[in-house]
């Protein structure tokens, strides 16, 4: 068994035990916001850009061209399948009352914390506090993957393909979660004591 998943079993229950933390829920428009900065905020568009830029490197679709209009097209593509799945997953959060932020965990070690960034892919906290599946999550990255399909070319538009977009999304999530869990915490800044 890959210990990956071995990972995740042993931080899956822990996960879904969470208990009410400190943090106020979102109301509908901060979840909005939210996910409007993680379609269009500097960041995002600093990882589409990216992303854009490895999927010119393959080169993925192949039929795509190469040069400026190329990665148009794959930055356009990956906006666009952005768009799609961060509206959706705002539709999930609010209708299913999730949280759709990432907590990093509170624990000490590597491999607790590791277990905590794969567990929070497919778990989250819902907007009283407590751990369950992340269904809007989970289900806005498999409509997404099926829904940008739709104008990619006609042997990636398959049922097989969408699924397995839908799973690279989520691979790509615990990517993220590994990372924020794992860079230096910003310091908080202290008031100054008069020049002491």
């Amino acid at each position: 068994m890959k210990p990956s998943v071995l990972i995740l079993a042993w931080a899956l229950p822990a996960a879904l035990a969470q208990t009410p933390g400190e943090e106020a829920p979102l109301s509908p428009g901060a979840k909005a916001r939210y996910h409007l900065s993680s379609t269009v905020g500097p960041t995002a568009l600093l990882e589409l850009g990216a992303y854009a830029g490895v999927l010119q490197a393959l080169p993925t679709p192949r039929e795509w061209r190469q040069g400026a209009a190329g990665y148009g097209e794959r930055f356009a593509s990956t906006t666009g399948a952005t768009a799609i799945r961060q509206t959706l997953a705002y539709g999930l959060d609010v209708a299913l009352r999730e949280d759709p932020r990432y907590f990093r965990s509170g624990r000490r070690g590597v491999w607790p914390r590791l277990g905590h960034a794969l567990a929070a892919t497919v778990v989250t906290r819902t907007d009283a506090g407590r751990g369950r599946l992340a269904c809007s999550w989970i289900a806005s990255a498999y409509g997404a993957a099926f829904l940008s399909n739709q104008w990619y070319p006609r042997r990636l538009n398959t049922v097989g393909q969408g699924f397995l977009q839908g799973t690279a999304t989520l691979g790509l999530d615990a990517l993220g979660n590994i990372f924020t869990e794992f860079r230096p915490r910003a310091r908080k800044k202290t008031p100054s004591n008069g020049g002491e």
